[in-house]
Formats: C-alpha cells, sequence, structure tokens
C-alpha cells in the first residue's frame, strides 16, 4: 500500500512540474548557429482537480481492496490461532497426563525397590539367623541341622524346628546332668567314670582312680584338673549339695585347656631372646667391676690410716729414710702419696704441696680403675633394651601381618621381647648408675684423705723440725 501511494505522490509532483520545466530553456553546450526562429508549440493543458480526484479514487479502492484482504488475513490467523491454542492445551494435558503417570510410575518403582530390600534384609537375616543358630547347635552338640529331614524344610520351618532345639538345650543346659564317661587322670591315663555335666560351662568326674574338677581335653574329652576337689565331684555325684562348689568354667570343650605354667626369673629373662642375653652378660659384667673396684677401694682407704699410724714417729723423730722404709711396706695410691711427700719434706711448702698433687693427680688413675666401663654399660643398657622394644614389635607386626591378630598367643613372643628387654635394660642400667655414682664419691673421698694424709706427716716433720732448730738457735 505504501508502494502505490508513493507511486501516485510521484505521478503527481511530475505532472505539476511539467509547465515549469517546459518554460525553462535549456543551457545549450556551445551557441548554436544563427537559424531562423521557430514558434513553440502550444503547452497542453493539465486539470490537478481531476487528476487529484482520480487518484484519490485510486487510492480508496486500493483501500478498500486491502482492507477486506487484511479483514480476511485476520481471520484466517485468528482462526488458526484458536485451532494452534487448542491443539497446544490438549498437547499440555497429554504432557501432564504423561508426568502424572511417570510420577506414579516411578513411586510404584520406589516403594518396589524398598520392598525387595526389606525382603533380601529380612531373607539375610533369616539366612544369618539360621546358620548362626545351626553353628550353636552343632557347638552344643546338637545334631538337629543334621538330619535330611531338616535340610529339606523351608528357611521358616528351619527357624521353627531350630528354636525348638535351642529350648530343648536350653533346658538340658540349666540343669546337673550325670552321665557315663571317660576322663583323664593327672598322669595322662584314660579312666571310666561318672561325669557331672554343670550345664555346659563345667564337669566334674568321679572314679575309682580319682575324682574331681574336670577341664577341657579337646576333642570333648575331659582330663582331671590340678585342684583338689574330690569331696565336691562325689558329693554331686551322689545327688548331694557340696559345701563348697569347686569347678573350673570353660566356653568350649573343643580346644584343650593347660594349666599355667610356674614362672621363674630365669623362665621370664628368657623372653629377652638373644638381646636379653647381651644386656644380662653386660649387668653381670658390670657387676663383677663394681664389686673389683670396691675391694680396691676399701683396701686404698684402709691403708690410709694404717700408713699414718706408722709413719708418725719416725717423723717426729726426724727419722725421714724410716719413715720412707715404713711407707714402703705398703701397696697402693696411699704409700706412694705419702712415700712422694716423704721424699721431698726438706723442700719449700708450696712446692711441697705441688709434689703432693701431682701424686695425687697421678693416682687418680688408679683409683678411678673401671669407673668409665661401669658409665658405659650403664648408657649402653637401656639402648640395648630399646634395641629389643623395636626388635620385639616389628616381630609382632610381621605375626599380624602374616597371620592376623585372632591368636594372642601367636603375638606373645614378640611382645615379650619387646617388654622384657626394657626390663633388663633398667634392671642393669638403674644398679649400675647407683652403684657407680657411690663408688665415684668413694673415690673422691679418698683422693681427699690421701691429700690431708700428705700434708698432715709434712705439717708433723715442719713442726717437729721447727722445735728442734729453735733450742740450738737459742
Amino acid at each position: 500500500m505504501k508502494s502505490i501511494r508513493l507511486q501516485s505522490i510521484t505521478l503527481l509532483l511530475l505532472l505539476a512540474c511539467m509547465p515549469a520545466l517546459a518554460q525553462q530553456p535549456a543551457t545549450p553546450a556551445a551557441p548554436p548557429p544563427p537559424a531562423a526562429p521557430i514558434a513553440p508549440p502550444p503547452a497542453p493543458k493539465v486539470d490537478l482537480a481531476d487528476a487529484y480526484r482520480k487518484e484519490f479514487a485510486f487510492l480508496e479502492a486500493q483501500k478498500r481492496e486491502l482492507t477486506a484482504r487484511l479483514t480476511q488475513t485476520r481471520g484466517a490467523f485468528e482462526g488458526d490461532r484458536s485451532r494452534l491454542e487448542r491443539d497446544v492445551d490438549a498437547l499440555e494435558n497429554r504432557v501432564l497426563a504423561a508426568r502424572a503417570d511417570t510420577d506414579a510410575s516411578n513411586e510404584q518403582l520406589i516403594a518396589a525397590e524398598r520392598q525387595q530390600v526389606v525382603v533380601a534384609e529380612g531373607t539375610d537375616l533369616l539366612t544369618g539367623t539360621i546358620a548362626q543358630a545351626q553353628a550353636s547347635l552343632a557347638s552344643a552338640g546338637d545334631t538337629t541341622p543334621d538330619s535330611e529331614a531338616f535340610k529339606a524344610l523351608g528357611d521358616g520351618e528351619k527357624l521353627v524346628e531350630l528354636l525348638a532345639a535351642g529350648l530343648r538345650k536350653l533346658t538340658e543346659f540349666s540343669s546337673v546332668r550325670r552321665v557315663p564317661g571317660t576322663f583323664y587322670l593327672l598322669d595322662g591315663i584314660e579312666v571310666q567314670g561318672i561325669i557331672v555335666l554343670i550345664g555346659n560351662v563345667a564337669a566334674l568326674g568321679t572314679s575309682p582312680q580319682g575324682s574331681g574338677v574336670l577341664a577341657p581335653a579337646g576333642g570333648g574329652r575331659f582330663k582331671l584338673w590340678n585342684v583338689p576337689a574330690s569331696d565336691t565331684a562325689e558329693a554331686l555325684a551322689a545327688n548331694r549339695q557340696p559345701e563348697v562348689l569347686r569347678a573350673y568354667i570353660f566356653e568350649s570343650t573343643a580346644v584343650a585347656v593347660e594349666p599355667p605354667a610356674d614362672k621363674s626369673f630365669v623362665s621370664e629373662m628368657r623372653k629377652g631372646g638373644a638381646i636379653g642375653y647381651v644386656i644380662l652378660a653386660l649387668g653381670a659384667l658390670a657387676l663383677l667391676l663394681i664389686v673389683v673396684r670396691a675391694v680396691f677401694l676399701q683396701r686404698a682407704g684402709a691403708s690410709v690410716n694404717k700408713i699414718l699410724d706408722v709413719v708418725t714417729a719416725p717423723v717426729r723423730a726426724q727419722r725421714i729414710p724410716e719413715a720412707i722404709e715404713a711407707a714402703k711396706r705398703f701397696k697402693g695410691s696411699a704409700a706412694r702419696v705419702v712415700t712422694a711427700a716423704l721424699r721431698n719434706a726438706d723442700r719449700d711448702r708450696a712446692h711441697l704441696e705441688d709434689i703432693v698433687s701431682e701424686s695425687i693427680m697421678h693416682e687418680s688413675t688408679h683409683l678411678n680403675r673401671f669407673g668409665p666401663i661401669i658409665a658405659t654399660i650403664t648408657a649402653v643398657a637401656p639402648l640395648l633394651g630399646l634395641l629389643g622394644t623395636v626388635t620385639g614389635m616389628i616381630q609382632t607386626f610381621d605375626v599380624i601381618t602374616e597371620f592376623g591378630n585372632s591368636d594372642p598367643k601367636m603375638l606373645s613372643g614378640g611382645i615379650a621381647v619387646a617388654l622384657v628387654t626394657t626390663m633388663q635394660g633398667l634392671m642393669v642400667a638403674i644398679p649400675c648408675l647407683l652403684l657407680g655414682s657411690l663408688l665415684n664419691g668413694w673415690a673422691d673421698g679418698l683422693k681427699d684423705d690421701m691429700e690431708k694424709g700428705a700434708l698432715k706427716i709434712i705439717n708433723l716433720y715442719q713442726e717437729t723440725r721447727a722445735a728442734v732448730a729453735s733450742p740450738r738457735a737459742a
């Protein structure tokens, strides 16, 4: 419609501009040659109003046609839209219905899965309960689960039968039963007698050869326990109530029970293994060195007083050679220190004290004999104990890796090494540290006593000499 209007307007503008264009002379490109004047033709007359009316009528007809076509198109569009809206509504309803069906199906599926899980759990629980009941009855000696009739039953019937068998066993185990049977004496001889069963946790036996408390011997058999209880067994066998009920409580008769081994110091020390023997050897060596050093220090301490008693009289008499010979009759550090002091008695005081100190320092090597070795053993013994602990733990973890940790007896070897070697190291280190410190203090005291004794002899000699020289000077 817009293109028709533009064409009409363009046509009107051209019609309007034609007279003006006709009146405007064309600009010559070059001056024409002179010619005779020609009269122009008369311009045609155009009626604009008539042209406008025709154009307007044409435009009105176009408008009516376009309006009719627009109305027809709009009606068709509205019809199509209504039809499509109905189709969309129908599709939405179908989608909602399908979604509702899907949700319902999902809920049913979830419910079915839950029901399946519940059924599976119930089946597993029932199967486990039946298996556990069969194992419990088998351990109690009941043969119901082994029968062919039992195997042909359903799970529910099996459970009922097992419950009945369990009730029978509980009734049986809640009473004291007397049955003939065999058991082993303490010397291993098998005898016939009466076995008194107290439920399934204890048993006593009587026979002409021996009576008393019974313990499991393995394989459902019994043996006498090393507890005197013949009166209890005979009273129960005669259906009398004993004054004191002695019994060995056990869990199962399938595994033999051994009496606990007697523990001793030697057996405990053997648990330490090779490292334990090394620690004990070092401890014995340290003990020997401590005894030797103590004897040596005791002799050295006793000789100090004896030397002073023997040397005092010759020194008072100014008989130094005699005093030196008397001191030489003694052996040891104290005799050598006193002898060195007597030999240099005529020297000045300061020089004499230096000589005494040098002699004592020289004798310190003898007085401190074995001290460093004892100190070394004191330091090494705990380290060896720690080494044994680490070794034992490694052995324990190796056993756990290979066999698991279900049997504590298999782990006891490594644990024993781990604990016993630490104990042995401390047993050696603590006495060595204590006694070594006491011996070191004793040696230091002896050094002080030797120094005091030597200075006492020097002072006595100088005082005596001064007393003798004073009358002469007077």
